[in-house]
Formats: structure tokens, sequence, C-alpha cells
């Protein structure tokens, strides 16, 4: 579990006004900020965010949260995943007991098996001149080698002289040798290494290149509990500063076109790793900037893989964002054409000759096809609609939706009728939101949150039986008594997966419209008059309904009393 403390330092130090117009362009309106919708298709903007109480709500469809609420909601992350993302931004450590209860922890002995075959390999690069001139040839120099820890693996299996073990399972875990009909034996021989780093500089897996001649050219780590193909990319660690100071990522394709990149001062390049570019990737790279360019050789080849990684980009579409594609000349990749024409040459490119994802997808659904026939009209149709229904950025679908029906020859709601439309589009309309009952408690409850310790002025006797809000009144002053002052984005994270967080949420969303000369304190006093006044009412009435021979003499004493008052 992650630390509660952490959560309230974490969501102390970001700013969700950041959070959210990182991804959602927000437009100031009055004290909050306003914007359409991004979770429901809507002209009007009605989704509000408070800088001062840290917290969203959208008038439409309801939806709200914190800063890790939105996270969670829009990039469609898990909580330690939206804690992580949001830490990295303000430069916070997740404390290292912050572990998923259904994800367990993989073994320290993985960990070390790889650091320790990274040192292996560094050190046998140093003492093999093959492998070092073979390094100089691609252009690299030894400060660039070691800032990509870069090594050798010998041929044979020299881990064996490495691990005192050479059976122990880590080993076989971690990916680094293979258990064959022979035997064991070292899975990386005779191979330049690169070792792959999780987004905390943690060694995870490793790539290794052929040195001469031989299949596979690639070699990657296999699937293991701490390397995933699909989600790591190799250099991300590396590029980050660069990526913020540029900007801008590129993805390539290899591990080579990385570092040949960086060492000619081109730092924000990563590389996808034996896979094509998922959704995953995508998430991340958008995480980290609002200009990401994918490069392919200009061959047929190159534009495959290209049509691959916008398949899978489609659904990580952010408005905003730009997603844009660089084609080099055929026979070139990013390692060649930098070595050969230098870094100005291809900054130049990625400033002139890049083409929008939008571009790029309309393009290639035009290829081949004769427009000026009802025939290839439908099979444009045919082929666009998979691809606009996983376009996930509103505004870009509809654009790139009546770019589709120009090309069709056809209007945009002649396209909808046919079913080809975004998928915000098809999502069914919001339920309107259910008004909260009348409630005395209400305002009470509200002014609470803002400073919980009062929660013990209040007598539970005093609550009216009949209030809407009166069971959930009661358990809301128990929690709060019990908890430290909180900011209110914390309060409500403290009260997730609660049976008080539907209140707690809607009692952040009343206090939207609060600004800052509103006195809750005031408000607070005046609420516990009239709860007291209330109650004197409610049983001055209880005990004069009684006959009087009924009542105790306490209870006399104590309607007089309230008589008087």
């Amino acid at each position: 579990m992650i630390p509660r403390d952490f959560i309230d330092t974490l969501l102390a130090r970001v700013d969700i006004v950041d959070v959210i117009d990182r991804r959602v362009s927000l437009k100031k309106a009055g004290r909050n900020y306003q914007a359409c919708c991004p979770f429901h298709s809507e002209k009007t903007p009605s989704f509000t965010v408070s800088p001062t109480k840290q917290f969203y709500h959208c008038f439409g469809c309801g939806a709200h949260g914190t800063a890790l609420g939105f996270l969670m909601e829009y990039e469609h992350m898990g909580f330690p995943d939206a804690v992580a993302a949001l830490a990295q931004d303000v430069g916070l450590a997740v404390p290292e007991s912050a572990q998923q209860p259904d994800r367990p922890k993989p073994p320290p002995a993985l960990w070390d098996a790889l650091e320790q075959a990274a040192q292996f390999y560094k050190q046998q690069l140093k003492q093999t001149p093959r492998a070092i001139d073979y390094l100089k040839q691609r252009g690299l120099t030894g400060a660039i080698a070691a800032r990509y820890g870069i090594g050798y693996a010998p041929d044979g299996s020299p881990l064996k002289q490495v691990f005192a073990d050479y059976t122990a399972d880590a080993l076989a875990a971690s990916g680094l040798v293979i258990d064959g009909e022979r035997g064991r034996y070292d899975r990386f021989r005779d191979r330049i290494m690169f070792p792959i780093k999780n987004i905390k500089g943690q060694i995870v897996g490793f790539g290794g290149r052929v040195l001469d001649q031989g299949e596979p050219k690639y070699l990657n780590s296999p699937e293991t509990p701490l390397f995933h193909k699909g989600s790591e990319l190799y250099g991300l660690f590396e590029a980050r500063a660069a990526i913020k100071t540029a900007g801008r990522a590129i993805v390539v394709e290899g591990y080579m076109d990385v570092v040949a990149l960086a060492q000619h001062g081109v730092e924000f390049a990563v590389a996808a790793l034996g896979t094509a570019t998922t959704p995953i990737h995508a998430r991340t790279l958008l995480r980290h900037t609002d200009r990401l360019i994918y490069a392919f050789d200009g061959d047929n080849a190159g534009r495959k893989a290209a049509w691959r990684a916008l398949e899978n980009s489609l659904e990580a579409l952010q408005d905003g964002k730009e997603v844009s594609f660089l084609f080099l000349p055929e026979g070139e990749d990013p390692d060649s054409y930098i070595r050969t024409h230098g870094q100005a040459a291809f900054l130049h490119l990625l400033d002139t000759d890049t083409l929008p994802l939008s571009a790029f997808l309309l393009r290639e659904l035009a290829r081949n096809r004769k427009l000026d026939s009802q025939e290839g009209q439908a099979t444009l149709i045919k082929e666009a609609r998979p691809l606009l229904e996983k376009i996930a950025a509103p505004l870009l679908a509809s654009l790139i939706q009546r770019q589709i029906a120009e090309l069709a020859q056809v209007q945009p709601n002649e396209l909808s009728a046919m079913g080809v439309k975004p998928n915000f589009a098809r999502r069914a309309p919001p339920r309107p939101q259910r008004r909260p009952a009348p409630s005395r408690l209400r305002s009470l409850a509200r002014t609470l949150l803002l400073n919980p310790q009062r929660a013990a002025e209040v007598e539970t006797g005093w609550l009216d039986a009949n209030d809407p809000l009166f069971e959930r009144m009661s358990e809301l002053m128990a929690w709060l008594r019990d908890i430290e002052q909180l900011s209110l984005p914390a309060l409500a994270e403290a009260a997730r997966g609660s049976t008080l967080e539907t209140l707690v949420n809607e009692l952040m969303t009343d206090l939207l419209d609060k600004d800052d000369t509103w006195d809750w304190n005031a408000e607070f006093d005046g609420a516990i008059r009239q709860l007291r006044d209330d109650w004197r009412r409610r049983r001055q009435q209880e005990l004069s309904m009684r006959p009087l021979a009924s009542l105790s003499a306490s209870e006399r004493l104590e309607l007089t009393e309230l008589a008087r008052s």
C-alpha cells in the first residue's frame, strides 16, 4: 500500500489546473477554470476545475475528483500508476513499500542478477578490442557507451564464472540463461549488449546486437516478471530530461539509432523493443511530451511499420497533443542519416518533413483507391470506420471524420448515419444528475470537510433522524473525529473506496462555488446554532405531547427550561 502521508504530500505539491490543462485546454472562468468535458460529448463547457479546492467536477455527466482521480479516468491508469506519474512530475520518489497487493514484488535475486550481468558485460567491453572497434566504426565514443551502459557478452557461457550458482532459478527467470536439452547456457553470446532500464533506472532486461554476421541480428530478453516489451521503451530513462527540454520525443526502430542520435546531440530518442509501438508506449510518451514523432525508413516496409504505429496510437491521442511521422530517404535510418548529414540536417527534417498523423491516415486510406467510383468510396468508408472509432481525441476525431466525408464525397452527417463516427459520439448521453434531497445537515457537513477537528463540537443526539443525510452524517462525523487535519483533495483520496466516497465528493462539489472570502467558520457556527435550536424544538414538542403525569421530575424540569429558551 502507498502510505497515506505520501499521498497527502503529493497532492499538496501538484496543481490540478496544471495536470488537467496539459491534457485538456482550460479557460479561466471567474475564480475557476472551465472546458468541454473530456468524458462526454458536449458543446457548452460544463467541466469545472477549482484551483483553490484542487478538485474538478462536470455538471453535465457528474465526473469529479482530484488530480489523481483525473489521471485514473483520463489516462485509464490504475491508482499506483497515477501516483507514480504525478510523483514523477513533481520530483518525488514513491516509497518502496508502495506495491500493488495483486502484483507480487519480483524477488531481489532477479534485480541483482541483471545488475551483476550488466557490470560484467561492461567490463568485458573494455577488455575486447574487437567490440570497441565495432562501436568506434559506428561513430560511438566511450562517453556515450558509458552513458547507456553498453557492454559486450563474450561467446560461450562466461556467466558460469560470474555467478557462483549458475543453476540458480533467478538466472533463468531474469532471462540471462536458457535451459536447453543439453543443459543450461548463456542467452547472449558474442553480442554488443544494451541494458534496458525502466523509468526508475533499474535494469529490467537486455538487448543484444550480433557483432559480426549471424541471426537473429537483434536479440532481446524474453518476457519476465521484470521485463514486458509492450510497456518498456529503450532509452526513455536517459532521454527524460532531453524530452522535456526539446518539447518532443522521437521513436526510432533500434538501439543503435537511439545511441547514434544521442552521440550527435539528439538525446530525445527512444525505441520500442522488438515489437511495434503499443498503445501503452504511446500513452507513456504523451505523458512526457505534447509532440511525438515516429521515424521510419521511407521504403514499403517502413510505411507498413508506420501504419502499425498509427493504429496503436489512436486510442492514446489527446486533443492538444501532436503525433507525426518522419519518413527518411530510402535506404537511410536515423543512425546512418545523422552520421552522414549531421545533427543540423536531421533536426531540419524533424522541423520541416514530418507528416501529421491525420494526414498520414488519410493518405494511406486513399492510396490505390478509385475514389471517383462508389465502390472505391465504399471501400474507403469501410476501412475508415474502425480507425475513427479508436481515436480518443474528440476534436481531432471530428475533423478527421469531416475529411473522410470529403474524400468519400458525402456529407459528415451521412457518414455518421452509415455508422462511421468517433466512438465518443456512440456513448449514451449522460444521465441527469440527481439533485441531493434538501437537508439542513448539508451545510454543516461541507464545513466539517474544511476543519475535521470541529466534528467533536457536534453532539450526535442533535441530528434529526428524519433528515435524508442523517445516517451518512453520523458516519462522516465518526470518520472525521479519527482523521488528521487534511487538505480537501487529501480528504477525497482518503475516502476513496469507502462508503463515504460518494458523500465526500458531493460535498466537494458543493464547495466549488465558494470563493476565498467565504467564512466557513461562521457558516459552521450558524449551522450548529440551527441544529441545536431544531433539536430543542423537536424535544419540546416530544415532551409536550406526552401526558404530564408520565414525565419524570428531570423531564419536567427539562420541559420548563426548553419553554424558557
